[in-house]
């Protein structure tokens, strides 16, 4: 079976950057910089996302174009006879699984938060009758599941079409309206009267913020949410990098895709601090930031009901992006194993996928009472953790030392394959770093996320 390719280096940039560009950039980032002091943590990110997001990301995108298969089928192509890495081939395809059993709740939310900002549902209401909405929505089991299923139908739908002809072009018009839309909220929200003091508090540093919270916290989070935004460790890069050419070095495009995913992440700050400090909303609400302050937000400012609704189309957009690039990725694996058409292994996905995220949906009503990590959770933050603590940070561990040892691929290998093509190269100074330095940085996060 012939591998298929991507039509153009604008469609893998934008592939590969819609599944890094998530709920993690547009939700999570705010609110995580809210509660570490604002600007400074930015730019401990960026540090971060600079010498330890972009090198992983490389090695993934080396591996999956030298190989040019799947996660499950890549190793078996590079590591020499009789070894074993290709395990983590299967601990990469039950990654992506258990993502999207509750990734695609959480976008389903997005969606339904979305037709009832169109719809007038928040208009009027306060902001006790907004935080009843929440409750409501997440009480409901046939919403829950009726926006899930939209939301993995759409992904089964526009992977069953071919490559170029479906993911690839529904990705590219779905995040040029993405960027689109967050420069006119971006826009609207920094001149919003009163957004001013939101601006400095996001983009000033300012040493004594970090100083209440403490520099070592800062900087874990800092360290994790960095980590975790670019998607490394469960193979999501690696499938694209299968689907390119060689014409372009991957460390130049792992630049590329940092860059665009970062854009995304800092703009989405720009949308919500100033807006939150022209309404008096408290930037350390935490998760609820989005889901119970933002309608408040809207319900007070001028056109309000279009704002909110672009909003959460932007939010919709970032999440299904997500869900369309993992969805990829699990129906490549599968077509590996199998053989199946690429119809055939999206519809079954989207079955079984289907099945597999009910829990996850009803974990807010029906098994609310099942708390997989003790009192107070529910069974989407244990799929999270098993995901973001231990899959994904031990998942980059393999790939890293896969790249690095003779035992594995080795260095001159991926070295090899990184640097072929026009841009930035992989230098022979990095090898001490990404051999010996990278590792234990992983480690790090890994023992941090376990104990936090």
């Amino acid at each position: 079976m012939a591998r298929e390719q991507l039509k153009s280096r604008l469609g893998f940039i934008l592939l590969s950057a819609g599944c890094a560009i998530g709920i993690g950039n547009v939700w999570k980032f705010p609110y995580v910089t809210g509660e570490n002091g604002g600007g400074l943590f930015v730019l401990i990110y960026l540090f971060f996302l600079i010498i330890f997001g972009v090198p992983i990301m490389t090695m993934e995108f080396s591996m999956g174009r030298a190989a040019q298969k799947s996660p499950v089928k890549l190793y078996q192509q590079l590591q020499k006879k009789g070894q074993k890495w290709h395990i983590h081939g299967i601990f990469s395809l039950v990654g992506n699984y258990l993502l999207m059993m509750f990734y695609t709740t959480v976008s389903g939310w997005m969606l339904r938060y979305f037709v009832s900002t169109a719809a007038g549902d928040f208009t009027g209401l306060d902001t006790a009758g907004i935080k009843s909405y929440y409750d409501g929505m997440l009480a409901d089991p046939v919403t829950m599941i009726i926006y899930l299923a939209v939301i993995i139908a759409v992904g089964a739908l526009v992977c069953s079409f071919s490559l170029q002809g479906g993911l690839e072009k529904i990705t590219k018009v779905m995040m040029s309206a993405l960027i689109i839309i967050m420069v006119i909220l971006a826009v609207n929200s920094i001149f919003t009267k009163g957004g001013a003091e939101g601006l400095s508090f996001y983009l000033l540093p300012d040493i004594s913020k970090i100083q209440d919270k403490g520099i070592g916290n800062v900087i874990v989070a800092a360290m994790n949410q960095s980590f975790f935004t670019l998607s490394i460790g469960i193979g999501s890069m690696a499938i694209f990098g299968s689907y390119i050419g060689k014409d372009r070095s991957l460390l130049g495009e792992s630049v590329n895709i940092a860059l665009l995913d970062t854009f995304v992440a800092i703009t989405s700050g720009l949308i919500i601090f100033p807006a939150c400090f022209a309404y008096g909303v408290d930037v350390n609400s935490g998760p609820e930031l989005i889901f119970l302050t933002l309608p408040n937000i809207f319900n007070n400012m001028p056109l309000g009901r279009l704002w909110g609704s672009l909003f959460f189309v932007f939010m919709s957009f970032s999440a299904l992006s997500t869900v369309l690039a993992v969805f990829e990725n699990i129906t490549s694996c599968t077509r590996d194993l199998t053989g199946w058409s690429r119809k055939k292994a999206s519809l079954i996905n989207g079955i079984s996928l289907f099945v597999l995220s009910i829990p996850c949906a009803l974990g807010f009503n029906l098994l609310k009472d099942v708390a997989p990590l003790g009192k107070g959770t529910n069974i989407m933050d244990f799929e999270d953790f098993l995901v973001n603590n231990i899959i994904l940070p031990l998942g980059s561990l393999v790939i890293v030392l896969f790249c690095t040892r003779r035992i594995g691929w080795g260095w001159d290998n991926f070295v090899g394959e990184a640097n072929q093509g026009k841009g930035l190269k992989v230098q022979k100074w990095m090898k001490g770093y990404m051999t010996y330095v990278l590792p234990v940085v992983i480690l790090i996060v890994f023992i941090v996320g376990l104990v936090s």
